[in-house]
C-alpha cells in the first residue's frame, strides 16, 4: 500500500492538491490511501510512527500553528528515510533553508509557478521508482505478521522464552520460532553475526569485531557479534 499524506492549510491550494491527485494517483493500478491534514495531530503522529508501507508527504512548509512543515519533516526523517517529501510553499527564499535541514527531500515546489504540472510529474516520478516492498511474513494458528524486511534491523533468540525477537525501526516481536526457521523466511540481506542473532547486513554502520559489537544506522550498539562468523560477514559486506 502506498499513502499519501496531505498537508495544506489553504484551502485552495490543498483543492489543488485533491485534483492532481485524483486525476494522476487514482488511475494507477495500486492499493492507495489519501488523508488530508491542516496541521500537525495527534493521528498524524501516528501516521509518521507507522513505518509499515511506504508514503508520499505533500505539505506547505508555514502552516498557521507552531508546528511547521520543516518541524514535521524533522519527525519523519527520525524514523523513516524511505517515504518520500515534497514540500510545498509561497516563499521561494525557504529552498536553502530546507535542503539544509531535512535529509533526502524529492522536491521543492512554489504555490505559484507551474504547481499542479511539477507536482503531477513529481508523482509520475515516484511510482517509476523501485521501492523495496519485500516483505517477511509469518502465518499460522498463532500469529499473521507481515514486515517490510528493510524495516528489520536485526533478529535475536531469547532462550528463556524459547522466542525469535524481530527488532524493527519502532517495534519488537516475538515469535515461538527459532532461528533457523525463520532464516529460511529471509532473503539474502540478512547474515548471521552471532549464533542467536542474525542481522540486517544494509542496516549496519560499523562492525566492531575486537570488541564483538555492530552499530546500526540508527545508532544503537548490539552486542551480538561473534568471530565465530566474521569470515562468512565479510563475504558480502
Amino acid at each position: 500500500m502506498t499513502s499519501f499524506i496531505v498537508i495544506e492549510d489553504d484551502k485552495k491550494t490543498q483543492e489543488t492538491i485533491k485534483e492532481v491527485l485524483r486525476r494522476v494517483v487514482i488511475s494507477k493500478d495500486h492499493n492507495i490511501n489519501i488523508k488530508y491534514y491542516t496541521k500537525y495531530s495527534k493521528e498524524l503522529r501516528e501516521i509518521i510512527n507507522d513505518t509499515s508501507h511506504r508514503k508520499v508527504y505533500i505539505m506547505d512548509i508555514e502552516l498557521e500553528t507552531k508546528t511547521s512543515g520543516i518541524d514535521i519533516a524533522k519527525m519523519i526523517r527520525e524514523i523513516d528515510w524511505e517515504s518520500e517529501i515534497i514540500f510545498i510553499t509561497s516563499h521561494d527564499k525557504m529552498f536553502e533553508t530546507v535542503y539544509r535541514s531535512i535529509y533526502e527531500v524529492f522536491d521543492f515546489i512554489e504555490k505559484f509557478y507551474n504547481m499542479e504540472d511539477r507536482l503531477e510529474k513529481d508523482i509520475e516520478l515516484i511510482f517509476k521508482k523501485n521501492f523495496d516492498n519485500k516483505m517477511l511474513t509469518v502465518s499460522n494458528r498463532n500469529v499473521d505478521l507481515q514486515i517490510f524486511y528493510r524495516s528489520i534491523t536485526y533478529i535475536t533468540r531469547d532462550k528463556e522464552e524459547r522466542k525469535v525477537i524481530i527488532h524493527t525501526d519502532s517495534n519488537i516481536f516475538k515469535l515461538n520460532m527459532n532461528l533457523s526457521d525463520i532464516s529460511q523466511l529471509l532473503d539474502d540481506r540478512f547474515i548471521q553475526s552471532h549464533r542467536s542473532c542474525i542481522v540486517n547486513r544494509q542496516r549496519v554502520h560499523e562492525w566492531n569485531w575486537p570488541k564483538s559489537y555492530f552499530i546500526l544506522d540508527t545508532g544503537e550498539k548490539v552486542d551480538y557479534l561473534s568471530k565465530k562468523f566474521k569470515k562468512e560477514v565479510e563475504k558480502v559486506c
